[in-house]
């Protein structure tokens, strides 16, 4: 496991990357990305969207571009007030502070769940994938971007020294033992390096409708 794989020492490390973070993420996380990610899903304006480790809020800014409304959940304060500076906390985006690995919301409260930059910092990613599958209705998406991994022995063991980065089998067998039954993985990243980033499509298997989405404890 690596050393950010630890929800004390995430939270710490983003206590002082919250300062930069929206200088630093474009070089690793672009625009362009988050459009061909968007791109992926079957969106209509009134679906309930969740953003699982909203962080500062880029993704959930390309949300918003698509939806009426977005659900924003991170574990990080320091991230999520850099987030209220540019949504407001009571407004298009509502805010709850939340970990992946428990969610606060009632099963099948969401049209689509979308997480990326989250799952790496994940002590139990398929836990963690269980939970986005239960609060995604039957018949919806579950979206994911992570850290594809290294092409040489030398950088994956560094990468996996601080956190998880994974490739395409090991996204399959996660996914798998969460429970998914049919999903796609696409490789993205900007012009350096266009596989830096591995995003998985995921279909909840249709059935009932389900309830509104209820914030438990927020």
């Amino acid at each position: 496991m690596g050393v950010l794989e630890n929800k004390a020492r995430a939270r710490l490390f983003y206590r002082y990357l919250s300062k930069v973070y929206d200088r630093v993420n474009p070089f690793i996380w672009t625009d362009e990305m988050r459009t061909e990610a968007l791109d992926l899903l079957d969106l209509d304006r009134d679906d309930r969207v969740l953003d699982v480790g909203c962080g500062t809020g880029f993704a959930t800014e390309g949300l918003l571009g698509r939806v009426e409304t977005v659900y924003g959940l991170d574990q990080s304060v320091h991230q999520m007030e850099k987030a209220f500076e540019k949504f407001g906390r009571h407004g298009r985006v509502r805010f709850c502070r939340g970990d992946a690995e428990r969610l606060p919301f009632a099963d099948d409260a969401f049209d689509v769940v979308w997480s990326s930059g989250s799952i790496e910092y994940w002590p139990n990613p398929v836990d963690a994938l269980e939970e986005l599958r239960r609060v995604a209705r039957p018949g919806g998406q579950v979206l994911v971007v992570g850290p594809n991994n290294p092409r040489t022995s030398v950088m994956q063991r560094v990468a996996d020294a601080i956190m998880l980065f994974y490739d395409e089998a090991e996204a399959d067998r996660m996914f798998a033992e969460a429970g998914y039954e049919e999903f796609r993985h696409v490789t993205m990243g900007p012009s350096y390096s266009p596989e830096i980033a591995i995003t998985t499509v995921a279909e909840v298997p249709a059935g009932p409708a389900r309830p509104d989405p209820e914030p438990v404890g927020a």
